[in-house]
């Protein structure tokens, strides 16, 4: 396919996800299955299109003057894309895929015309207006830069499984290592229509000597501080990842049960524990009372949250544009379930982590100060010396409301946005 015919391409599935609400993954399936001509470089071209416009919906529509599928296409392939407005236009020419040619107002919108500076802090942000005030109560003077950070496209990032080997070991020849993991490596973002090496045919990862995860969250698992032989819960564990994290730094000694009240989320963890050879991880499947002889007896536990997600915007960028307000009450109310459910397991002197990939403080600081109020025999321990003793004084430093908890981001550290806060039963 030519330029022209990827843009249109590109304009096709944003009128699906913006006008119809479609999840982005599946818009861009449907698309190439009614279009099976298109070749792979056709659709990581349009996929890298698609999910630049949705990154940054707000400032494009602003800087283009419209919000229509085809101006953001254009807008996200000028603007984060590196194509220039002469390149549309000589490889356009005559081009019937691509429609009707660029207008003069849609040339001039393109060569900036309309100036981001002037747009108000929420669409040079690119968040959603209802969430704005969170963001700045939140970040302050920095909201902004925070919140446009969360429009970059992201890194690819794997984590080396110290259950057979360390990060030297691995050969991806592409990456990067990890500025403050010490067992990661980076695939930086790509560039214009790239895309990212297949690692799961990668013979490191199908031998299991690494997993696919983000340096986010391979530092929060690093920071539980899994030790060999303790008795850990992971009770949100979803598809494993941190699982497997701790398996490995507990040096797959000891005793890791992985919980998760949806089984379906839960099914990847039997198949990447195999893999990782993770002999300790014992998969519970629901319901809660399936936990029931572990009650008081784990040396520590790990809630994983569920949460609204914005701090993987970068790599989800249409649930940026689905995400209410009753969905974000909804979130909360489940974290408040969780939590109470959680302490139950931990033993007197034990410790309770809870972690989102959030960075609103209603999901983060605010529940965990709630919790301590409702909760007796818990106390708030500081994140920060722990991050100090792992990564040492020089690494980059995560953001803290308290001095206590910890918010990971794409502005700060480099990584997804992670919450991390460490509480220890006293009682």
């Amino acid at each position: 396919m030519r330029l022209g015919g990827r843009i249109q391409a590109a304009a096709e599935v944003l009128e699906d996800v913006v006008e119809r609400r479609t999840p982005v993954t599946m818009a861009l399936r449907d698309w190439g299955k009614s279009h099976r001509f298109a070749g792979s470089k056709d659709r990581s071209a349009i996929g890298n299109i698609v999910l630049d416009a949705l990154r940054r919906k707000s400032s494009i529509a602003f800087r283009m003057d419209n919000m229509s599928p085809r101006s953001l296409a254009l807008g996200a392939a000028v603007f984060s894309g590196g194509i220039t407005v002469d390149e549309i236009l000589e490889q356009t020419e005559g081009d019937t895929h691509f429609g009707a040619p660029l207008t003069e107002d849609q040339i001039l919108k393109l060569r900036g015309q309309i100036k981001l500076e002037t747009a108000p802090d929420w669409i040079r942000a690119d968040v959603p207006d209802w969430l704005w005030p969170a963001f700045e109560t939140n970040f302050d003077e920095s909201a902004v830069e925070e919140g446009e950070a969360l429009t970059h496209r992201p890194p690819m990032d794997v984590r080396a499984n110290l259950i057979k080997g360390t990060r030297d070991d691995l050969t991806p020849s592409a990456a990067t290592k990890t500025d403050i993991s010490p067992v990661g490596m980076r695939f930086q973002p790509v560039k214009g229509s790239g895309r990212h090496p297949n690692i799961q045919s990668d013979p490191d990862f199908l031998t299991g000597k690494l997993e696919i995860q983000d340096e986010g969250s391979q530092i929060v698992s690093m920071l539980v501080a899994a030790k060999p032989g303790e008795k850990i819960l992971d009770y949100c564990a979803g598809g494993g990842g941190k699982s497997l994290a701790l398996a490995a730094d507990m040096n797959n000694e000891g005793a890791l049960h992985a919980f998760d009240i949806d089984k379906r989320r839960l099914a990847p963890t039997y198949e990447r524990s195999v893999r990782a050879g993770a002999t300790i991880v014992k998969v519970v499947q629901p319901p809660a009372k399936s936990l029931n002889n572990l009650r008081g007896s784990m040396d520590r536990v790990l809630v994983d949250a569920p949460c609204t997600g914005v701090g993987t915007w970068r790599r989800k960028p249409d649930a940026k544009w689905r995400l209410t307000e009753d969905a974000l009450g909804r979130r909360m109310q489940e974290q408040v379930k969780v939590l109470d459910e959680a302490k139950n397991f931990v033993k007197p002197g034990g410790l309770l982590f809870y972690v989102t990939c959030s960075v609103l403080a209603a999901e983060n600081e605010a529940q965990v100060y709630a919790f301590l109020e409702r909760t007796e025999g818990f106390e708030l321990l500081s994140a920060g010396e722990v991050w100090e003793d792992r990564f040492g004084v020089d690494a980059p430093k995560p953001w803290s409301a308290d001095g206590c908890t910890l918010t990971l981001t794409p502005a700060s550290t480099n990584t997804d946005g992670f919450f991390f806060a460490v509480m220890e039963k006293t009682a």
